[in-house]
């Protein structure tokens, strides 16, 4: 079985039913639910998970998204427009079964980019990163349900969006002044707060990080079944890591084409470094297609609509190219 391609999350424009027809035209045997940040806060990636918190909730400050005591126009925003993109979906997955992926931004990139009432990252505060993870979790216990009571054929996915993982667990995240950073997380707590969030989900949970050097050996100990990243980020510092990976069965999503208008080389082509990787490695070529899924290299929300098309036809395409000539 094949394990394909899909796309990241993110698409440019705001018409809700466009962008479901877009992600389940062309992934046909991988759809996901698409976000449009273009519409505005509460779309954005931040603002659209906010809206998933249980007894938690965030409003807009010029600085960002803060932590407030209610909900207010903001919330409501971030939870209809999610709505209608479920209800988007729906209509295009009618019947649908097999896998379909959704996403939402991961508990450590959230503390990271939330506001404490004090203007200061949540992240700075144990306790409050605790409460954010318990909210988080809740929010997608519920969130998932409601996914698979409108699409009960299908194999639920879950990615969670982690781009400030990196910067937490080295101690890279700026304080609300830009002139220090947060003490670094340590990594045994960021593990295990990712592992509890993981487990509200019965299925797939795959992590998000169009970051460099992202953490495959910590997400796999977590219980990731797959990382997505983007590939050109990739070093041969991460050839180990990446290496113990994949025999222990995780699976890479790799993002192997610009997320922003580029000229579109041949699809082989775009899986070139992928085989070659797989040739450092020292594993077997039969295996790459189980292994890797082909995504672009990060949300297509820069990007002009047609590129966007253009861009997901040719993950299809290089897919294919991945599994028939895997050598």
């Amino acid at each position: 079985m094949s394990a394909g391609a899909t796309g990241v999350g993110s698409l440019p424009g705001g018409d809700a039913r466009e962008a479901a027809k877009t992600a389940t035209g062309s992934f046909e045997d991988f759809p996901y639910l698409p976000e449009l940040p273009a519409r505005g806060p509460g779309a954005d990636m931040i603002g659209r998970s906010t809206g998933l918190l249980v007894d938690m909730y965030a409003h807009v400050e010029p600085s960002g998204w803060r932590i407030g005591d209610r909900p207010g126009r903001d919330t409501r925003r971030a939870r209809s427009w999610l709505g209608e993109d479920l209800d988007a979906l729906e209509e295009f997955t009618q019947g649908y079964t097999g896998r379909l992926k959704a996403q939402a931004v991961g508990p450590w990139t959230l503390a990271a980019a939330l506001e404490l009432h004090g203007g200061e990252a949540m992240l700075q505060d144990a306790g409050a990163c605790r409460d954010l993870a318990g909210s988080l979790a809740e929010g997608l216990r519920e969130h998932l349900a409601d996914v698979r009571k409108r699409i009960p054929g299908a194999e639920i996915v879950l990615q969670l969006d982690e781009p400030s993982l990196t910067a937490v667990l080295l101690g890279r995240v700026r304080s609300a002044s830009g002139y220090r950073t947060y003490r670094a997380v340590d990594r045994q707590v960021v593990e295990g707060t990712l592992r509890e969030v993981f487990a509200v989900h019965d299925g797939e949970v795959i992590v998000h990080s169009c970051a460099p050097e992202v953490p495959f050996g910590l997400l796999r100990r977590a219980g990731a079944a797959g990382v997505s990243f983007d590939f050109s980020l990739l070093t041969e510092r991460e050839d180990d890591a990446i290496g113990e990976a994949v025999e222990a069965g995780t699976k890479l999503f790799a993002g192997v084409v610009p997320g922003t208008d580029a000229p579109l080389s041949d699809p082989g082509g775009s899986v070139m470094g992928v085989r070659k990787l797989w040739r450092r490695l020292g594993l077997a070529p039969g295996t790459l297609s189980e292994s890797v899924v082909v995504t672009p290299s990060c949300g297509l929300a820069g990007a002009s609509p047609a590129y966007a098309r253009a861009v997901q036809a040719h993950c299809v395409r290089a897919a294919r190219s991945l599994a028939d000539n895997p050598e």
